[in-house]
């Protein structure tokens, strides 16, 4: 999933935003999370397989006389826009931070005007404001014609949250540690996936207090992976280790994993801390027919068709 072209003027006009630059903020979705430890200082040792679909928010950028923040989309009324509400919020966060050391390497961060399409549900286990922070971050150093060292960067991203290092790759990857070790994954295939949400949002430090057990067996692939068959297997026997402590904690996601799996997937897991619940299939047709039994049986929830990220550069999805 590219960036949007410059210049559009229908994707500008869809957002209502003149911007000079859209950057695309795919969903992020775990398809296994080990927990495996915990530091001294509180933080949970993670171990996530780690891909991203070919949909989620959109940031758009301009040129402008002061510095502006505004939000559309299907789930905007979620984010709030004024000055008391964009103190917490991570894509104005990283245009500071960023704006403070470009400053300090010497370079300029003249004002601008940021745009967020949320489409994406908010406090739903597949990262949208951590997507939404990298591609402000990637977006802004494109528009101020800016670069930073990649450590630099990267130590920015982190600081930012543990999510966002691996969203401005937004590639599959493993994430190790807080999400700072970050393995990317080659020969991995495009999959067809369906994403399901309740809309019920979900508190992630809440489902860490209510985990019992933090050291967990350790998140292993074969290696050599090749073909969806063998990804497939590989996949099965990972899991969420943050999957049992949401059930409890929102009923529905059990209702979720119940309605995919009654369509035959052949994978079907809670992503991140929930509840956006995710299902895999082998083909683009037995997706497809998944989502239409879904939104017909629960046409209050979020249901996104997508495609996952590949490790290949023109890789062609499953059929």
């Amino acid at each position: 999933m590219g960036n949007s072209p410059q210049g559009n003027e229908l994707e500008r006009e869809a957002a209502g935003f003149a911007a000079d630059l859209w950057m695309d903020a795919p969903a992020k979705v775990n398809l296994a999370l080990h927990v495996v430890g915990q530091r001294a200082d509180g933080h949970h040792l993670l171990e996530s397989l780690v891909t991203f679909a070919d949909k989620g928010d959109r940031i758009g950028l301009a040129h402008a006389e002061a510095d502006g923040f505004s939000v559309s989309g299907r789930f905007g009324a979620s984010v709030p826009a004024d000055e008391a509400g964009q103190a917490d919020n991570l894509v104005v966060r990283a245009r500071d931070r960023l704006r403070a050391a470009l400053i300090e390497a010497g370079q300029e961060a003249p004002p601008v005007a940021l745009h967020l399409e949320k489409s994406l549900p908010v406090a739903s286990g597949i990262g949208g404001g951590s997507a939404d922070a990298a591609a402000t971050l990637k977006g802004l150093l494109r528009l101020w014609q800016a670069t930073l060292p990649a450590d630099v960067l990267g130590r920015l991203a982190l600081s930012l949250g543990a999510d966002v290092p691996m969203c401005l790759i937004s590639r599959p990857l493993i994430a190790r540690g807080i999400g700072e070790a970050i393995t990317l994954l080659e020969d991995v295939p495009v999959l067809p996936m369906l994403l399901v949400n309740p809309l019920k949002p979900v508190s992630t430090p809440e489902i860490f207090r209510r985990l019992t057990e933090k050291a967990n067996p350790p998140l292993v692939l074969p290696a050599g992976l090749q073909g969806l068959e063998a990804w497939f297997a590989a996949l099965q026997p990972l899991r969420n280790d943050l999957e049992p402590p949401a059930r409890a904690l929102e009923r529905s996601i059990a209702a979720v994993d119940v309605a995919l799996r009654a369509n035959g997937p052949r994978l079907a897991r809670m992503s991140g801390s929930g509840a956006t619940c995710f299902a895999l299939f082998g083909d683009l047709g037995a997706r497809d027919r998944a989502a239409e039994r879904v939104v017909n049986a629960h046409p209050d929830w979020f249901v996104l068709s997508c495609l996952t990220a590949s490790s290949r550069e023109n890789a062609d999805a499953a059929a």
